[in-house]
């Protein structure tokens, strides 16, 4: 997949004529990557300084990024639904959609619904970029934020993740990335919403599966990376239950830029979920086939493993909108305490060590379970 290699925070990738110039979401997978969330903190005029850099982030990558051009240094920042309330003017528009990420609750597996203001999505060819441009952030933020949650992020191989198995091969690309990424028109025209989730995996569990179990749950082949033919892809396979398809056929797509992280010392192995669309419902209904299933019980099995500890959605204006927010903001925009995380919002259970085998639940494991054990011997 092509590099991005532009500086700031525009893309590389050509929208239509009229549309608003998007931030970088169209950019492509890079080596490295940072994911920071963060809230503001509640101090006297966090608000306005969380928003004063977050609006002007592309003077920072700029700094940092002239250093190694050719590194592509990006930035894409995205807002949550109560800061986007708090820092715009009253009677403004509001983008559709915008709300906090839903929590889903499946007979089996949960995707939990964690708070965040704004998110800092920080890729680059070079580790020491994105690492230097998350210092530089912290340091203009300083006590105005708390870190809901921060993740380095790498390319594994071939854009593996840490399950082994190639992530990303049914990317849009070109036109299509643009069409299912990129809002085409209307107040927010060049936005984009996104969606990430933090998840850690079992990888002792999943490596006690034979390979081909493996390839039956994410449903396409490990070593090759070809999708499994129709007659033989699981209808619970990861694959089948991330496939959306209209009843015109029209298939809708999302744009993944995931990456692996993890710390093998504390046994905390993960994959970074992040997903950009025009339209936040095609991922909600992705997520919903994913926990609940379609039908309901027949899960993605690879929650089996994979366990989800946070979950926040976000709004990412066009680059010219996003310039203008600071000056744009209410008079009082830190008359109020920024206050509690939304009702639904659950702070992230702490990363479980993965290494060692999960224990099998209490209960028999419903119509599509991954069944760990049961697995070992002949696939079921």
């Amino acid at each position: 997949m092509p590099q991005n290699t532009t500086q700031g925070t525009g893309a590389s990738v050509a929208v239509p004529a009229g549309v608003p110039e998007p931030q970088a979401v169209l950019g492509g997978l890079t080596e490295s990557a940072v994911f920071l969330v963060v809230s503001a903190s509640g101090v006297p005029g966090s608000r306005a300084r969380l928003l004063d850099v977050a609006s002007s982030v592309n003077d920072l990558v700029r700094a940092v990024g002239f250093r190694q051009a050719a590194a592509g240094l990006t930035c894409v920042v995205g807002l949550g639904s109560s800061f986007w309330d708090a820092v715009r003017p009253p009677g403004a528009p509001r983008p559709e959609g915008l709300h906090p990420f839903r929590a889903v609750h499946g007979a089996v597996h949960d995707a939990p619904s964690t708070p965040g203001d704004v998110l800092f999505h920080v890729r680059a060819d070079r580790a020491d970029l994105t690492f230097e441009l998350t210092r530089q952030l912290m340091a203009a933020l300083g006590d105005a934020v708390r870190v809901e949650d921060h993740v380095t992020g790498f390319r594994y191989f071939d854009s593996r993740d840490l399950l082994g198995f190639v992530d990303g091969t049914e990317n849009p690309t070109g036109r299509a990335a643009v069409g299912a990424a990129i809002i085409p028109d209307g107040p927010f025209a060049g936005g984009s919403h996104v969606v990430v989730q933090k998840y850690v995996h079992d990888l002792a569990a999943w490596g006690a599966l034979p390979v081909e179990a493996q390839e039956r749950v994410i449903g396409r082949t490990k070593l090759d990376d070809v999708e499994l033919p129709d007659d033989v892809q699981p209808p619970d396979s990861h694959v089948s239950l991330n496939t959306i398809v209209e009843e015109d056929g029209t298939e809708r797509d999302v744009l993944r830029d995931n990456m692996a992280f993890g710390d093998p010392a504390a046994g905390v192995l993960g994959t970074y979920y992040i997903a950009y669309a025009a339209d936040v419902g095609v991922v909600e209904r992705m997520l919903d086939r994913m926990f609940v299933g379609s039908p309901p019980g027949r899960y993605d099995r690879i929650l089996d493993v994979s366990t989800p500890l946070t979950g926040t959605s976000f709004f990412v204006p066009s680059l010219d909108l996003l310039e203008s927010l600071a000056a744009d903001a209410p008079d009082a925009l830190d008359a109020a305490d920024p206050g509690p995380p939304p009702a639904d919002a659950t702070p992230p259970p702490a990363a479980a060590p993965t290494a060692s085998p999960a224990t099998a639940p209490a209960t028999a494991a419903p119509v599509g379970s991954l069944a760990i054990g049961s697995l070992r011997g002949e696939p079921s």
